[in-house]
């Protein structure tokens, strides 16, 4: 298979901790490039949603996710390298720095990202009621491994006046192995609130892209941008194995719920659908009567059904038009939120009533984390003991998930998953299609072949 050598200028933004100020610093930057005339391109480290939608209100493009859980390092490369046409890539750390999919490893981390596509990282430390710790903590990460990736740092909720004594002291301990880039002071005005799933989505903010250029003015003035563009433009080129999408014959119409309630995809799962031929339709359950007209298919991603339920349950037509239409056969995948939609009921609300279970909130994650999801029957994804790596986050359950897969934790538990009753696949868990492509293709097959 061909190589090929992509020369794309990049850099991590990590943080020592969740809560470090990685996201606001990163909108920041990304804003400030924005602003300068960079043409930029963001990925986020891990099976986020929701920080790669505060890259997309930046950037005015796509934001891909990068995870070596859910993508093997010849696919994380191939994404990385696919979206290489641009003059600056920023990737966004998850959690820690050095936090992989289990609790004594680095597997799937930040780390393990920026060391597999060879991206200079930036450490965002908080220093918040500290000082000459900061260093410390600093000297503990770029110690923690020999090929830490860290190139620079960037201190977070720090005064203006202690960044010269600790850009002194950074310089003084590493002999320029580390390059102090600036800080960022707390910002009271700019808070990323959180709920149950992580931060409150983009659309959900008022006055966003006001608020996102008085960021990016702070950035410019206290973190130095030229000197991570220096940085960025030194990472060395990637490469990555050409692939080709194998295209079904017939067209492919797949209506997909795009809303507040419904908004949690991958980016690069509708970037396959459409490269294997099918036009994607957007649609709102919250607000339009009914289901687009010649569709083939039906794709309900996650989001905060539970957040909007009432509306759903209001929009009576809309849950008779998709009843109905996977009552006459209709191809329909539906994964967190969207198989949510399908149970008769979100809490005290009525919804579609496809699946006989309800939704409930347990008031704490379920199932949280990584697993694997091997088939136990034949269903338009997949066939029988076909594999696939998932993440599920989600407090609500409810009182029937299926038994279509086995889905495993790596050395821990297992559960079965997921229904599949002829047409319709649904569950809990999210795939990212490009752990396994042959899941998109049969979807889109399916799809093929019905007809609303």
């Amino acid at each position: 298979m061909e190589r090929i050598t992509a020369k794309m200028p990049r850099v991590m933004i990590a943080g020592v901790s969740s809560g470090a100020g990685k996201t606001t610093i990163t909108c920041g930057i990304l804003m400030a490039l924005v602003n300068r005339g960079k043409k930029v391109m963001s990925f986020k480290s891990g099976p986020d949603y929701i920080d790669p939608m505060f890259h997309r209100s930046i950037i005015g493009t796509k934001s891909s996710n990068l995870d070596l859980f859910l993508q093997d390092k010849e696919t994380v490369k191939y994404l990385l390298g696919k979206h290489s046409d641009c003059e600056i890539g920023v990737m966004e750390g998850a959690m820690g720095y050095y936090d992989g999919s289990a609790m004594d490893s680095v597997e799937a981390s930040s780390y393990d990202l920026s060391v597999t596509t060879n991206t200079p990282t930036i450490l965002v430390i908080d220093c918040k009621a500290m000082a000459i710790s900061a260093i410390a903590i600093l000297k503990g990460f770029l110690e923690f491994r020999p090929d830490s990736m860290i190139k620079g740092v960037i201190f977070n909720r720090l005064h203006g006046s202690l960044y010269a004594p600790l850009k002194a002291a950074v310089e003084r301990e590493f002999e320029g192995r580390i390059q102090p880039l600036g800080y960022l002071e707390r910002q009271d005005d700019f808070v990323l609130k959180s709920r149950h799933l992580g931060l409150v989505t983009a659309a959900e903010i008022t006055d966003l892209k006001e608020n996102l250029n008085k960021l990016a003015e702070r950035v410019e003035e206290t973190i130095d941008l030229d000197g991570l563009i220096e940085l960025a433009e030194g990472a060395e080129a990637i490469s990555y194995q050409k692939r080709s999408i194998e295209k079904v014959i017939n067209p492919v119409r797949i209506a997909v719920a795009k809303d507040k309630a419904f908004c949690f995809y991958y980016e690069d799962n509708l970037d396959l659908l459409r490269e294997m031929g099918a036009e994607l339709i957007m649609f709102s359950p919250l607000t339009d009567p009914c289901l687009p007209a010649g569709i083939n298919g039906l794709y309900l991603g996650g989001g905060y059904p539970e957040l909007y339920a009432k509306q759903l349950e209001e929009n009576e037509s809309m849950r008779e038009s998709i009843r109905a239409a996977l009552d006459n056969g209709l191809s329909c995948y539906a994964e967190c939120g969207g198989y949510m939609y399908l149970t008769k009921a979100i809490g005290k609300y009525q919804m579609v009533g496809h699946f006989d279970t309800v939704s409930f909130d347990t008031g704490r994650l379920c199932r949280f984390g990584y697993s694997t999801l091997t088939a136990n029957k034949d269903t338009i994804l997949c066939k029988k003991r076909d594999t696939i790596h998932c993440h599920e986050f989600h407090h609500w359950d409810t009182t029937q998930n299926g038994d279509a897969f086995l889905s495993e934790k790596k050395g821990r538990k297992s559960w079965e998953a997921m229904h599949a009753e002829g047409n319709v696949l649904a569950g809990f868990p999210h795939l990212h299609f490009y752990s396994n492509t042959a899941f998109a293709k049969q979807f889109v097959e399916s799809c093929s072949k019905t007809f609303q």
